[in-house]
């Protein structure tokens, strides 16, 4: 490897040195304070290494990796989330009697899983990137060892997780058998050069379109996240349903994108998902009391509107980048508030938790209100730029189907965010529930807080910047 190759992979060398260096702090003395400094500054210096990163790309890296534009930028993303979700959990895990080391460790092992994820272009890397994301997750659910939803969540998603890694790793095998190759580069060329039938092909991408259904939770592969997200401490039900969803979508794109735009077959199995989750996500979200439910029934519906975005491949990029920004920042920002007001043996997830919250801590209520206008998609938030670039690229690609299926499901979203906004400024008058008192609040989760709605803002008002940028960095991605 020369060194361009180590300044083009700096983002991911800095995270792996900072879980290993939290590591070695572990063996000298025990210090929660000093674990999450050290993963903070390995986070912050993957983000600063994105710079010289970007002088030097794009660059393929050992013909597994590729660091270009489009990687960088979800790498930044990644890292951002990871960070977020890093400080929130400082002030969480205080108090529970957890050892915190060992989970800042497991939480940069999963992140440096999933920036290898943005930057993959082999299945080899592909399904190394995918476990080191995956197999910390199961220790992170299962982190409040005394408690049983928390253990109850991580057994689901071990034993599903572990059927899906074995789909992948079958239809990876399909793929070679019939292509004798594993680079995404040589299968689109394959592919596109192709004029008999390739039963074995289809059989293998149909097994490893399953096994990415099963990590985004698209509908019928869903049935996991509700009671994941429930059952697992409230920074990682954040971090799942972000950095985690995120990197595979990420890779997804990169390698559905081109596959989609060869040929029309490939796109009816992924319009069948797009419907399915849409519709699954919202109507099962109507009736839910959990917030942290309906949330997991909301993040179906939002992967399904991806997938619109996906399907009007190859202009996808930029409203998948942009969408997924703006529902990186709502998610961390609504699912944040959650962590903030939990407390040792109480977890704050039910509309009773927070009903009346905007009596008790008004600017924490005025928070998760913007994101859940934000995800119900109203104007003046980031979420109506991501669904309105969504809605423009499906609608420029011709797919009015899932246009109109979309803006159905957008209205009844609508209802059970409103629910929830309902409750946080019920009557002053209402009983307060017990389990709801006030907490203090960590200064770091309340900064956290403060720059995700910001960004929220911002994105919501101004989204040009952001626009451009992802344009420039993602240009020619597919």
């Amino acid at each position: 490897m020369t060194p361009q190759d180590f300044i083009a992979l700096g983002p991911l060398l800095a995270v792996a040195l900072g879980a290993i260096a939290a590591l070695l702090s572990i063996g000298v003395r025990r210090r929660p304070r000093a674990a999450f400094a050290i993963c903070g500054l390995g986070l912050a210096a993957g983000l600063a290494a994105i710079v010289p990163a970007w002088r030097v790309a794009p660059r393929a890296v050992t013909g597994l990796l590729v660091v270009d534009g489009y990687a960088l930028f979800f790498t930044g993303l990644v890292l951002a989330a990871a960070m977020a979700v890093l400080v929130l959990s400082a002030g969480y895990l205080r108090g529970r009697g957890e050892h915190a080391e060992e989970y800042c460790v497991l939480l940069m092992l999963a992140t440096l899983g999933a920036c290898v994820l943005t930057a993959s272009t082999h299945f080899a890397s592909f399904f190394l990137g995918l476990e080191l994301l995956s197999v910390p997750l199961y220790a992170l659910m299962a982190y409040g060892r005394t408690q049983r939803p928390n253990i109850e969540a991580a057994l689901k998603y071990l034993i599903l997780a572990g059927v899906s890694s074995a789909m992948l790793l079958m239809g990876m095998a399909l793929v070679y058998a019939d292509l004798g190759s594993l680079s995404f580069a040589h299968i689109f060329a394959d592919v596109a050069q192709s004029t008999e039938p390739m039963p074995w092909f289809l059989a293998g991408a149909a097994l490893i379109l399953t096994a990415v259904a099963f990590k985004l939770a698209l509908a019928p592969l869903h049935f996991w996240a509700p009671d994941v997200y429930q059952g697992a401490p409230a920074p990682v039900t954040a971090y799942v349903a972000t950095v985690s969803k995120g990197a595979v979508l990420a890779l997804a794109l990169r390698y559905f994108g081109p596959l989609l735009a060869a040929g029309e077959p490939a796109r009816v199995p992924l319009a069948f998902l797009a419907v399915a989750s849409m519709f699954v996500g919202n109507l099962i979200a109507l009736r839910q009391e959990n917030v942290k439910r309906l949330l997991a029934y909301s993040s179906i519906a939002h992967m399904g509107y991806l997938l619109v975005a996906l399907l009007a491949a190859p202009n996808a990029v930029t409203a998948v980048a942009f969408y997924l920004a703006a529902y990186f920042a709502t998610m961390l920002i609504a699912l944040g508030v959650l962590v903030v007001l939990s407390r040792p043996g109480a977890e704050a997830q039910t509309l009773d938790d927070v009903r009346g919250l905007a009596w008790r801590r008004p600017w924490l209520a005025a928070a998760m209100t913007a994101a859940l206008l934000s995800l119900a998609g109203m104007p003046l938030t980031a979420g109506f730029f991501g669904k309105f670039y969504v809605l423009l690229a499906g609608s420029g690609a011709g797919l009015w189907g899932l246009v109109i299926v979309m803006v159905i499901n957008s209205a009844l979203g609508l209802y059970y965010y409103l629910r929830v906004v309902a409750a946080l400024f019920a009557s002053a008058e209402q009983p307060v529930p017990a389990a709801a008192p006030l907490v203090p609040l960590p200064w770091a989760g309340a900064v956290v807080l403060a720059a995700l709605v910001g960004v929220l803002v911002w994105l919501g008002t101004y989204p040009a910047p952001l626009i451009q940028m992802i344009r420039l960095l993602t240009a020619g991605a597919n």
